[in-house]
């Protein structure tokens, strides 16, 4: 079960709160993208990156020169946000608009992962996250661009999640009235058909660890 804390009760529409710890997993295992949020001079700062999970562990990534990942591993709090759109909720009445979504939010302590052994699993879990089989069809990393690379741990210990998957909640009048179209217009995220580098050279065709994703 996930954890309840201060900050992973939810404070509105408390029946769409998630405590089972595998829709934790579903919600991180399905994004691309997540969301750092942390307070860097004072001042708070929400960034875009890639991420990946390993059990309950989850792996950041960045250039040892991103200062949003040095401060992220000076032991602070951050906050770590993945949404999934699935739907936008039309009403009858503007204001019961919605959207149908699964979210998760995690809270910790980011730690910065020293240790080579250590740093390469979660590059490789990083990489099979976002493109999966590249880690053994692709050059492995070199000691140059692996010193340049931070990689940072956070445990899934305090977080919570949150989701949305029903029709529209419209006014009693509004039903009676029946003076707009009502209802949900499915959101997904799908892969197009691979696109080869223009610089490759003849006799190349896509492998299957590529085409095997497109088609999913």
């Amino acid at each position: 079960m996930l954890s309840t804390t201060s900050r992973t009760t939810l404070g509105r529409k408390k029946h769409r709160a998630v405590t089972d710890r595998s829709a934790l997993h579903a919600v991180l295992d399905e994004g691309l993208i997540c969301h750092l949020g942390i307070v860097r001079d004072g001042a708070p700062i929400v960034l875009p990156t890639g991420y990946g999970r390993d059990g309950d562990t989850l792996y950041l990534h960045g250039s040892t020169g991103a200062s949003s990942l040095r401060t992220a591993s000076q032991d602070l709090d951050v906050c770590v946000t993945v949404t999934l759109l699935d739907g936008i909720v039309y009403s009858r009445s503007v204001n019961n608009h919605s959207m149908n979504y699964r979210s998760a939010v995690i809270f910790g302590k980011a730690a910065l992962v020293t240790d080579a052994a250590a740093k390469t699993h979660g590059l490789r879990v990083l990489t099979d996250h976002l493109a999966p089989g590249s880690w053994e069809h692709a050059r492995e990393v070199n000691a140059k661009e692996f010193a340049a690379v931070s990689v940072l741990a956070l445990d899934l210990a305090e977080a919570s999640v949150k989701m949305r998957a029903e029709g529209p909640d419209d006014e009693p009048e509004d039903l009676e009235a029946d003076k707009a179209w009502a209802g949900v217009l499915p959101v997904r995220t799908v892969f197009g058909a691979p696109e080869p580098s223009e610089d490759l050279s003849p006799g190349w065709t896509t492998p299957p660890h590529v085409t095997g994703r497109a088609a999913t």
